[in-house]
């Protein structure tokens, strides 16, 4: 398989959870650490040789455009798609770019932070043409906020079942998928009246044993959602996140 260097990015939801504290924008562009969550996002996957980003955005999009055409990346493209149902669930988020990937693509979450040597494993795993594999945490005890967590049970490295309302688990959903364009056509299948959710599709792949397990192991990563996560994630950027070279880069500036 080729190298991965494609990447869809969700950052078109309303943020209600995080309204409190974003004074007015848009849930990607919170900054943590005086640095938007997306870009964050985009620094992560660029020092794990994307090249190429397709970003959905929704609600108040004209501030992310905004903030792109002031905002420049060298050595990277981005497409920006604007999914007018942003109100529904990520899955129908995800569909509008359809168009757009035609080969395995990471697929990321603009509120969820991580280790670029994490996106960089996962972009190495060998995927077949039908498959999504999902990088996993099986340190579930250690996690903020599980109750708001989504859960996925596994067999050996197939996921059977995904879901935030599981009640048996043994891992958690990082948010970061390996995706052939195959994900598009189950999402389409898991459609009820115009709406689903990425889990509705994982849950038709995991069905037919086409979702497979990748475990992070002691990797970081967090999803800042919520004023509370917010918090949490700026308590433990130091001690988690340090290491990645656009911290670095942003303190010496």
């Amino acid at each position: 398989m080729k190298r991965v260097n494609e990447c869809l990015i969700l950052a078109a939801g309303n943020g209600s959870r995080i309204a409190s504290v974003s004074g007015g924008v848009p849930k990607p562009l919170v900054p943590l650490r005086g640095i938007p969550l997306l870009e964050h996002v985009i620094t992560s996957c660029q020092e794990a040789g994307i090249t190429r980003f397709v970003v959905v955005v929704g609600y108040r999009a004209n501030l992310i455009r905004r903030w792109f055409a002031e905002r420049s990346f060298y050595g990277i493209s981005v497409t920006l798609i604007e999914n007018p149902e942003y109100h529904k669930a990520n899955g129908v988020s995800a569909l509008a770019a359809k168009d757009e990937l035609h080969n395995p693509f990471l697929l990321l979450m603009s509120d969820h932070i991580f280790e670029p040597k994490t996106a960089k494993a996962l972009g190495q795993q060998q995927l077949g043409d039908d498959e999504v594999i999902l990088a996993v945490d099986h340190n579930v005890d250690s996690v903020f906020d599980l109750d708001d967590a989504t859960k996925v049970r596994r067999e050996g490295n197939h996921i059977i079942d995904i879901g935030k309302n599981l009640t048996r688990y043994d891992a958690l959903d990082t948010g970061m998928f390996l995706c052939s364009p195959a994900l598009f056509n189950r999402l389409e299948s898991a459609k009820k009246d115009g709406n689903c959710s990425l889990s509705d599709g994982m849950r038709q792949l995991a069905q037919e044993q086409k979702l497979r397990a990748f475990d992070i192991g002691d990797a970081h990563w967090q999803d800042v959602d919520s004023p509370e996560a917010l918090g949490y994630a700026e308590s433990i950027f130091d001690r988690d996140f340090s290491e990645n070279s656009f911290a670095e880069m942003f303190a010496c500036a």
